[in-house]
């Protein structure tokens, strides 16, 4: 007589979802009314308004021009993190396999990808931004014309334009910002209204990379590779316009002098940049080890159901930014509560495992507190990182981070040292540092905001 052993499924509440869409939709709803009541109340006079009226039509155009590219980007960088592992299992790639492509992916990104942060910096970084689409469209052709594509090729360049993505649209953002001298609070607007509408793109790339598949996985397998062809070209078209004229760079011998004095010489640089390494190590751990973690009981979980619940937190956490910078708390006091609360979540995690439902909990709090964090730390480097340095900054600090990244796979995936527990640990240490960092930041700040416009 044979024994049958009935599976358990997981389901995530349809009214998660709901809750998410309403808190979202109030938070932004509410918040005209909060600032009306705490906007300054002398009124302008008739010339400031006349110039604060063009100056608001001038940056609105950019930041919408801004934000449609961005969420291109975003979409772009979704879709092959939804069918990468998609495309590797269809292949029949094993666990080595791919421990051994994620290495080539972060050590190019390492070796490579933290040098483009300088090279935008000198030659510009709207060519930067072209050449992650150029990478997109490269991915994606090579991937339609063979029939059983290189896949370390595809990796290297699609590690380099996510290193790409991580520090050039912020900085082109910001530079053109300081350039057409706009308002900072257009520019705070930015960030966050970038952190929202990345999150909604990766939702939305979810979505078009299932339709795009499809039942059918013989002829759906190509498909995300034309729509990535398609959406890169668009957005090469749309960064090649014209858009008042080209920005001024600096020379590589002036650059480097800058770069040692106000980057290297300046410790309330390196605990911005220590912190938001710390960040990065930790948003990549968890995107390794959330599904083996959540199924690690033997239940059955619909990643692709949770998977837009994280996003959706994230996009939470990012309407909760401008209510936060129009209090009385300073930014770097608000990111001090939400590393510890990060930190407090993996170790929790990495101490002890816990039901499907709390995890799932924890996750969503994980990603609101990301969706604050990530405006934040922009904010903060718009108060103590020059422009013109922005980009070499960012890039180094997350090469520190990607060589961390490293390590703990070889140790993980290779040698088998540690555990995801220990990882997930490390990863709750560091996030604990970045509030460290914030605190004394706070500290050494205790002189008046400077803003770093110019050299």
């Amino acid at each position: 007589m044979g024994v049958v052993i009935e599976s358990s499924v997981w389901e995530l509440s349809s009214s998660v979802y709901i809750f998410i869409f309403l808190s979202c939709f109030l938070s932004l709803f509410l918040f005209p009314f909060y600032l009306s009541k705490h906007a300054p109340t002398k009124s302008p006079s008739f010339s400031d308004h006349l110039t604060s009226s063009s100056s608001s039509a001038s940056s609105l155009r950019f930041q919408r021009y801004f934000l449609l590219l961005y969420s291109l980007a975003s979409v772009l960088e979704g879709v092959w993190s939804v069918y990468g592992e998609f495309e590797l299992a269809y292949y029949g790639l094993s666990k080595e396999d791919t421990v051994t492509f994620m290495l080539i992916g972060f050590g190019a990104a390492f070796f490579v990808g933290g040098l483009l942060g300088i090279v935008s910096d000198i030659i510009g970084r709207r060519k930067i931004c072209l050449l992650f689409y150029t990478l997109h469209l490269i991915v994606g052709m090579w991937k339609r014309i063979t029939s059983s594509p290189s896949f370390w090729v595809a990796n290297v360049c699609l590690s380099l334009a996510t290193s790409i993505f991580s520090f050039s649209f912020e900085t082109w953002a910001v530079v053109e910002h300081d350039k057409q001298g706009h308002r900072q609070d257009i520019l705070n607007e930015t960030f966050w209204l970038m952190t929202f509408f990345e999150s909604a793109s990766l939702i939305g790339s979810q979505v078009i990379g299932n339709w795009l598949v499809g039942s059918n996985l013989e002829k759906g397998i190509a498909s995300p590779s034309t729509a990535a062809i398609i959406l890169a070209m668009v957005g090469i078209i749309f960064m090649s316009r014209d858009y008042d004229g080209t920005q001024q760079t600096l020379a590589f011998k002036d650059y480097k002098v800058s770069f040692y004095t106000y980057i290297l010489g300046d410790r309330r640089i390196w605990l911005l940049a220590c912190a938001q390494a710390c960040l990065h190590f930790s948003i990549v751990v968890f995107w390794i080890l959330w599904a083996p973690t959540l199924v690690a009981d033997g239940r059955e979980v619909y990643l692709g159901l949770i998977y837009p619940c994280l996003l959706g937190a994230r996009m939470l956490g990012s309407t909760v930014f401008p209510w936060l910078i129009n209090a009385s708390l300073r930014t770097e006091d608000c990111l001090v509560y939400a590393f510890i609360v990060q930190g407090l979540l993996l170790s929790i995690i990495a101490y002890d495992y816990q039901e499907t439902g709390v995890l799932v909990t924890q996750f969503s709090l994980f990603h609101a507190c990301i969706g604050l964090i990530l405006p934040s730390l922009a904010r903060l480097r718009t108060m103590y990182v020059p422009n013109e340095l922005r980009g070499g900054m960012i890039s180094l600090s997350l090469a520190a981070a990607n060589a961390a990244i490293m390590f703990a796979l070889m140790q993980r995936g290779y040698y088998r040292t540690i555990e995801n527990a220990t990882m997930i640990a490390f990863a709750a240490l560091g996030l604990f540092v970045a509030a460290g960092c914030m605190h004394v930041l706070k500290r050494c700040g205790k002189q008046p905001y400077q803003n770093w416009h110019k050299l």
